[in-house]
């Protein structure tokens, strides 16, 4: 089993940036892949962004496109997602997760951490 930690979230103003860490540990011993989801208010969990095992695959959601950088590094068992241009509606609860193939981490199948505020005020 791996347990996911978030940190990194915060306040900021519209057209800023934030980095967003997860460390990874217990049983990672095997690859997976990881990536973010996000929930707003009232909405529902959706999928931000994914990156494979050796990060030579990322994928994201059409409203990140261009603003967003998932990235990882195996050695630190981390996951990032730098954040740019920040815009209100991106104000939500990011979650880590990790599942052993990146289509199940893009489906959301697999284990989340406790997630990290993200506000961004206009």
């Amino acid at each position: 089993q791996v347990q996911l930690v978030e940190s990194g979230g915060g306040l900021v103003q519209a057209g800023g940036s934030l980095r967003l860490s997860c460390a990874a540990s217990g049983r990672t011993d095997s690859s997976y892949a990881m990536g973010w989801f996000r929930q707003a208010p009232g909405k529902e969990r959706e999928f931000v962004a994914a990156i494979s095992w050796r990060g030579g695959v990322t994928s994201y959601a059409d409203s990140v496109k261009g603003r967003f950088i998932i990235s990882r590094a195996n050695a630190k068992n981390t996951v990032a997602l730098q954040m740019n241009s920040l815009k209100p509606e991106d104000t939500a609860v990011y979650y880590c997760t990790w599942k052993a193939l990146l289509q199940d981490v893009i489906a959301g199948l697999g284990s989340w951490g406790q997630g990290t505020q993200v506000t961004v005020s206009s």
